[in-house]
């Protein structure tokens, strides 16, 4: 069986709902991810075997198989296809594993997981609300509403709160760092895996953004306490705009090869996989999936949590990442020492690579060898990949 391995993995800056790429069509996007992957290799396009894309809300601008779409718009030939898919805030996560398992399996040699959302100019939930007819659930199939009594993911958040006995003061301390962390990494030129990506400034006028838009140098601890929670009006709950992860837009593209090739062709592979997992957990609840996806990631890598060097646990809900860490004893200095999605925000469907590039120029910088990316899905699912560092 061939081993696929990582040459390459980059991301667009995430940029804030209705900020830097409110001009940017999400085609162009996910194209400006999958040139600059290429190019950062330095391996022609045309050895590329197949582009697989995760984009959740798939309509309009994102619809019709962006993937394809993508790959033409950014030049690559004729040849090089492309399919689209969606496992919610997991797809382009997802995507990487269905391009390395092609690789392991020997259908490809070369291929590309990457991911798209633009939650600006497409937004969450307008591929099944398009006309907005719908207030609630009504969309949904009554078998399901009745086996499942399913609730928004806020409200899932607060009940993930509730059973952890996590506090406001807990969850916004989270938060706070979260931001504190993504500064840091910014003032200090970590993020190496970003590309400048054209966008436009408060004025319209064209730049290169360079870093994510959503990051504060500071924060407001008054402000932050004074926010209304969101899921539960009456003011008893603790989930809030300010401990859940932001709006975004932002693409993500990991290239995959099969090492043997890839090292023939004059290729240094930057990391190989140790684990890639799926899971399905209580879609009611539907945010606790990241601890058993953690632990058969960890059981099929045969590693321990405390032999990971680092983790990208994505930060849907402060709630989510310290209910996680209170089941699994994590060591929090090694869960998102970059910041996460409270800080630098979630475009759905390319979080996953856009994470795993960030995880992978974070082992390299700090000579790190094993790293973990988890993530919850919606309707309670969860993905998770270990990789090891090469070189």
């Amino acid at each position: 069986m061939a081993e696929p391995v990582i040459l390459g993995a980059v991301r667009t800056p995430f940029g804030k709902y209705r900020g830097a790429y409110r001009e940017t069509r999400p085609d162009d996007l996910l194209a400006h991810a999958l040139r600059a992957v290429v190019e950062r290799v330095g391996i022609d396009p045309a050895m590329v075997e197949d582009v697989v894309a995760g984009a959740v809300t798939q309509v309009n601008e994102q619809g019709v198989n962006i993937a394809r779409q993508a790959a033409l718009i950014a030049g690559f030939p004729v040849e090089v296809p492309g399919v689209s898919l969606n496992r919610a805030c997991g797809s382009s996560q997802q995507a990487v594993h269905f391009v390395a398992q092609g690789v392991a399996a020997g259908d490809l040699n070369y291929g590309i997981g990457a991911g798209i959302e633009h939650m600006t100019r497409v937004p969450m939930f307008s591929d099944i609300n398009p006309e907005g007819k719908y207030k609630g659930f009504e969309m949904l199939n009554s078998t399901l509403l009745e086996r499942y009594p399913l609730v928004p993911q806020g409200e899932s958040a607060e009940r993930v709160g509730e059973r952890y006995g996590l506090t406001r003061g807990l969850v916004d301390a989270f938060a706070k760092e979260s931001h504190r962390r993504a500064h840091e990494a910014v003032i200090a030129g970590r993020n190496t895996e970003i590309v400048p990506t054209p966008g436009v400034d408060r004025e319209g006028n064209p730049i290169a953004l360079t870093r994510d838009e959503g990051v504060r140098a500071a924060i407001d601890d008054a402000r932050m306490a004074g926010l209304p929670t969101v899921f539960r009006p009456d003011g008893n709950g603790i989930v809030t705009a300010g401990n859940a992860s932001q709006l975004s837009d932002g693409a993500g593209a990991v290239l995959v090869a099969n090492r043997e090739v890839a090292e023939a062709d004059g290729f240094r592979p930057r990391a190989r996989f140790r684990a890639r997992v799926a899971v399905g957990s209580d879609p009611v609840l539907q945010l606790t999936g990241v601890v058993p996806a953690t632990r058969k990631a960890l059981e099929r890598a045969d590693l321990t949590l405390g032999d990971i060097h680092w983790i990208e646990l994505n930060e849907a809900f402060a709630t989510v990442v310290l209910g996680w860490a209170q089941e699994l004893d994590a060591d929090m200095d090694r869960v998102n020492p970059w910041g996460g999605a409270i800080a630098h925000g979630h475009p759905l469907g390319a979080t996953g690579a856009g994470l795993m590039a960030k995880m992978l120029a974070g082992l390299e910088a700090t000579g790190g060898q094993f790293g973990l990316q988890v993530l919850c899905i919606a309707h309670g699912m969860a993905t998770a990949t270990i990789i090891e560092r090469m070189g």
